[in-house]
């Protein structure tokens, strides 16, 4: 019996000898292998964010009530087509219009009377120019007869000084020299009387000159009075009509109503207050706000990335295909801004618009496992450690 027994322990010990080489050769063919895949595999690496929605590449427009005001008209929809211009929103400009309506009738009133002054001017040139024709024609008669009152008043002049003579040697009668003289005076009195009448008509002729320049100047400076109510009223409707457009809220661009406020006739708007927001016609793209530490070194243009959109399951509908266009330098609220471009190449069935929200994973490097763990490693022993410290009693 001893014989037997200690020949089966020494079976089982050498069955137990070859189990343990078959494990030992197992489990180096297993740590080859996997030291092969660490070190020749690739794996791709992803930054993942769950911030991101699709936006058109233009900048959305808010628009804003420009004063405050009661809505008369409202032309807000949601998703209403729009192009640049077209009115969204009226205020109440009653005031203004009235305002405006009596200056263009105070305007339109002034404009005939500025008129009927320039014709009147008119009128006084035509009649400065007939009238100074008729003070000529009566100049030139008045001193052809003063050339013609001087003829006999010279000969009467000498008629008199050859009377004086004979009269002084007493060849002639008291009478006759008496007679003499008196003629000669007739004669000199009537060409000063001719003369007179000369200077009388052109002193005439300048005293209505100097009227009639009065009126004109006169009709003149009511001309220009009114011109300066004319012009006051063209500003003063100009003005009326800007603030009337200022109370119509246009489109400033082609595009889509995104949002709208609860706006309806009667409503109050103060200044500043938000009425709707304008999509404008554009190419969609993907912001994505990433974490600092995840964006900054790691996400670069040109990178591939993959977009899940909420409400589309991607199990059902697939994933949006995208490429990574711009990366923001500068962290704002905590994040890093990153733009994707849809890659329309590879379709989808998902209906993109803008405002859709999702996730966003970015590929950013491949890189094999043993690399992993060495820089998993490496982030392990760089992390500060919390070292506590404690003082004996006494301070030492």
């Amino acid at each position: 019996m001893s014989t037997s027994f200690s020949r089966t322990l020494r079976l089982l010990s050498a069955d137990r000898a070859r189990l343990s080489g078959a494990g030992l050769l197992a489990a180096g063919g297993l740590l080859s292998a996997w030291c092969v895949w660490s070190l020749l595999t690739h794996v791709t690496l992803y930054e993942v964010t769950s911030t991101a929605r699709i936006e058109v590449d233009r900048a959305i427009y808010p628009i804003q009530s420009p004063m405050p005001g009661r809505v008369t008209r409202t032309y807000l929809a949601v998703g209403r087509e729009v192009q640049t211009g077209d009115l969204l929103v009226e205020l109440d400009a009653s005031p203004e219009r009235l305002q405006a309506r009596e200056e263009r009738a105070r305007l339109a009133a002034l404009s005939p009377q500025v008129e009927a002054l320039r014709r009147q001017i008119a009128a006084e040139e035509s009649a400065r120019a007939a009238e100074q024709q008729a003070s000529q024609v009566a100049a030139e008669e008045a001193r052809a007869n003063a050339r013609q009152a001087e003829a006999p008043a010279s000969y009467n002049a000498a008629e008199e000084d050859r009377l004086r003579q004979l009269h002084a040697e007493g060849l002639i009668g008291e009478q006759e020299y008496q007679r003499g003289r008196a003629a000669a005076q007739q004669s000199r009195f009537t060409a000063e009387r001719e003369q007179i009448a000369v200077r009388r008509i052109e002193q005439e002729q300048r005293t209505r000159e100097f009227e009639r320049d009065s009126r004109v100047r006169a009709l003149e400076a009511e001309i220009t009075r009114l011109e300066g109510q004319m012009g006051a009223s063209r500003a003063t409707t100009e003005r009326l009509e800007n603030e009337i457009e200022r109370r119509a809220i246009r489109a400033p661009v082609s595009g889509r109503v995104g949002e709208t406020s609860s706006l309806r006739a009667g409503s109050v708007l103060h200044e500043g207050d938000r009425v709707a927001a304008i999509v404008p016609q554009g190419n969609l793209a993907i912001v994505a706000q990433f974490a600092p530490s995840a964006a900054l070194g790691h996400i670069a243009p040109g990178q591939h990335a993959e977009v899940r959109l909420d409400g589309f399951p991607w199990t059902q509908y697939g994933s949006v295909q995208a490429s990574v266009l711009r990366v923001a330098t500068e962290v704002r609220d905590g994040t890093v801004r990153v733009d994707l471009a849809v890659d329309n190449s590879r379709p989808t069935r998902i209906p993109l618009q803008h405002g859709l929200p999702g996730s966003v994973e970015v590929a950013v490097e491949r890189v094999t496992p043993a690399a992993l763990m060495l820089r998993t490693a490496g982030r392990l022993l760089a992390a500060p450690r919390n070292v506590e410290t404690s003082q004996k009693p006494g301070g030492q």
